[in-house]
């Protein structure tokens, strides 16, 4: 796996941990926590949600979905 895929997939491990944590987070609190552009936030969120992770119930807010999910370090 290439650096940067290996990069990616764990900061994108960390967003969902992050947003599983607090219930429901806006995207800025997002880019705030994790020092990345929004747009960065975006694409991870549009990951997440793909996989029916996470949702948003409303513009800009984003909470997880009750499926379950098996974390591996």
């Amino acid at each position: 796996m290439k650096p940067s895929t290996h990069r990616m997939l764990t900061r994108i491990k960390s967003v969902y941990m992050f947003i599983n944590e607090r219930g429901t987070v806006t995207t800025q609190e997002l880019v705030d926590e994790f020092g990345i552009t929004p747009r960065t936030i975006q694409r991870d969120l549009n990951v997440l949600a793909y996989n029916d992770l996470v949702h948003s119930p409303s513009k800009g807010k984003w909470t997880t979905t009750s499926k379950k999910v098996r974390m591996s370090s």
